[in-house]
């Protein structure tokens, strides 16, 4: 993790925060007791900020100097709002594609999966302010530099954002492997969200009664399931199949 994108110090994250840095997420030691960081507590529920409590060795491993117990990930790309995209994609004459992730934590597969839907031309990619992998320079490395091609959204609510998303007249498909309907079943040549889980614990159940449609990749053989990242670069790359043979 680049050392540049770290902002450490209980005033300098206070300092960030308060600046309107775009700050990814927020570490602090699990053992602080909030009254110590009760202004900064404050800050971040205000700005939306992801924070987790972690141990003091994440810490001392992220900032190994006098982080004082409290480690800011700055974002090296620029958070987008999910509605300018959304607008702006509708204005250009085009049909939005989006990808939802919930629960996705590993960086790698973060970034595979930034890599694919740029190259299918997909249109934002949004995250749970709670819960995801981090958007550091290990992401920007395993997508091979395209997360700076990406439109990224981060959104404290996804039931809220799957409202939003149908209200705008997207379709919201969920991919996983517990459903019938095959992904070359589903009409993706139509304005289109694809909600990808997390491979331990799959799309939250109050995600999957929101969607408008469910879908899986076939497969055969013992294995039941696949990376979420090749599952998501499937059902990305027969999206691009079918708007390209309209």
């Amino acid at each position: 993790m680049s050392k540049e994108n770290l902002i450490f110090g209980s005033k300098a994250v206070l300092e960030a925060v308060l600046a309107g840095k775009t700050i990814d997420k927020i570490f602090i030691d699990k053992e602080t007791k909030n009254a110590d960081y009760q202004s900064i507590f404050n800050a971040i529920r205000y700005k939306q900020i992801p924070c987790s409590r972690v141990p003091a060795a994440k810490l001392n491993k992220l900032a190994p100097h006098n982080h004082q117990g409290i480690v800011a990930l700055l974002s090296p790309v620029p958070l987008i709002t999910l509605s300018h995209i959304i607008q702006d994609t509708y204005e250009q004459g085009k049909l939005p594609l989006i990808i939802i992730l919930d629960g996705v934590t590993d960086v790698g597969n973060l970034g595979a999966i930034v890599r694919t839907a740029v190259c299918v031309g997909a249109h934002a990619l949004v995250l749970p302010k709670q819960g995801s992998a981090s958007l550091g320079s290990g992401a920007m490395k395993t997508s091979a530099g395209a997360l700076a091609h990406l439109p990224i959204c981060r959104e404290a609510n996804l039931q809220a954002t799957i409202n939003y998303l149908q209200n705008s007249g997207l379709q919201v498909i969920a991919c996983h492997e517990k459903t019938q309907t095959s992904i070359y079943q589903a009409n993706l040549t139509v304005p289109t969200a694809i909600l990808l889980g997390s491979e331990d614990k799959g799309i939250q159940p109050q995600l999957l009664n929101k969607v408008d449609g469910q879908a899986s990749i076939p497969m055969v053989g013992p294995i039941s399931s696949l990376n979420v990242s090749v599952a998501a670069a499937i059902i990305l790359y027969e999206s691009f199949r079918q708007r390209n043979s309209i």
